[in-house]
């Protein structure tokens, strides 16, 4: 589907949401089977999934400022496994699964692969990801030379706050961060920021100038080429489901569900907003859920058998969630936060957690 005009152009960026949001819960599923998570390998997939959701919020307020409204919590939108990377040619098979040197070199080097030397932009059908930009960015020049885009950029639904993002290790800050969209030269920057993050500074390996951040791509191959050996890893299933767990193991991947499906609750309210202070606590909300939540529910699943006799173990689904009501999620997780917290005294933490919600 060729970009031909303004309405083209935000549904390519809804499509380039969804390319990023599908890769997450892989990356993350993949990371959370990493034994040692102190460990190089994981904090190097850690990185990777960072910028993937700083890549999505970029595209979110590029969205915003041509007068689009992204959408997330839908179940149309939310990935789920297994699936094929949105939009790419030839099909590429996307799981969660366990991490091991045949998943980072089979899924996620040719998701990160640069384009070819003579790799021309694809709007559709694309051979690489930084091809599928490459093409978005040239609409937004060709566009906003017949009818300036960029008129009413609605900097206030954005998240125009640079504080909202800091890159974690192995990430560098020169390489690129949240920033507004208010015209073509700001979205320009975050295409180019996407790009050289995920496949490259040109010809080069490196995220960023000064050559101390890899590519998502180089980052993976110091896995796949033993720079860092990947070590341990627990031995969870591939794409599974709650129902296939302990009965007493399945409230908690529900939690753990509920809590991930509310981060798009929540990424749809930010992007909804105008009130500085609200979008303030509702992006330290968000903060809270990926940093303190998910991660410790995720580990606590990977460490427990998935059933009797059996040596896997279980882990997160990332199935999407339906709230009763999207409005009073919070309320909902709560309650599902205190039922595990009275079962598994372990998790007794994400209980205080979700109360600040």
């Amino acid at each position: 589907m060729a970009i031909e005009t303004r309405e083209d152009l935000q549904e390519h960026l809804q499509w380039a949401m969804q390319v990023e949001l599908s890769t997450i819960p892989t990356y993350l599923y993949a990371m959370y089977s990493i034994e040692d998570e102190h460990s190089d390998p994981y904090k190097l997939v850690r990185s990777i999934v960072v910028e993937e959701m700083l890549h999505t919020a970029l595209v979110a307020n590029l969205n915003v400022a041509i007068g689009g409204q992204p959408a997330f919590y839908d179940e149309a939108v939310m990935p789920s496994y297994p699936m094929d990377l949105p939009h790419h040619k030839p099909p590429l098979r996307l799981n969660l699964q366990p991490c091991s040197i045949e998943f980072i070199e089979g899924v996620c080097m040719p998701i990160e692969h640069p384009r070819p030397v003579d790799g021309l932009p694809e709007d559709d059908d694309y051979e690489t990801i930084e091809q599928f930009y490459l093409a978005v960015e040239h609409a937004i020049e060709s566009l906003d030379q017949r009818e300036p885009l960029f008129e009413t950029p609605r900097v206030a639904r954005q998240m125009m706050d640079p504080s909202y993002y800091a890159p974690v290790e192995f990430d560098v800050e020169e390489s690129g961060g949240l920033r507004p969209v208010t015209d073509l030269e700001s979205a320009c920057l975050a295409v180019e920021t996407v790009i050289h993050q995920g496949e490259g500074l040109r010809d080069e390996h490196w995220a960023d100038p000064g050559h101390h951040e890899l590519t998502h791509y180089y980052k993976f191959k110091q896995i796949a080429d033993g720079t860092y050996p990947l070590g341990t890893v627990r031995p969870v299933p591939t794409n599974p489901t709650r129902d296939d767990f302990d009965p007493a193991l399945r409230p908690v991947a529900e939690l753990f569900d509920a809590v991930y499906s509310y981060t798009f609750v929540l990424m749809d309210e930010i992007y909804s907003t105008t009130d500085r202070e609200e979008k303030d606590a509702l992006v330290a909300n968000l903060y809270v859920l990926m940093s303190g939540v998910l991660g410790r529910i995720a580990r606590y699943l990977t460490s427990r058998p998935a059933a009797d006799d059996t040596d896997v173990r279980a882990a997160p689904t990332f199935e999407f969630y339906r709230f009763e009501e999207p409005s009073k999620a919070a309320t909902e997780i709560r309650e599902l936060a205190a039922a595990v917290a009275s079962n598994h005294e372990e998790l007794a933490i994400i209980e205080t957690l979700v109360k600040r919600l």
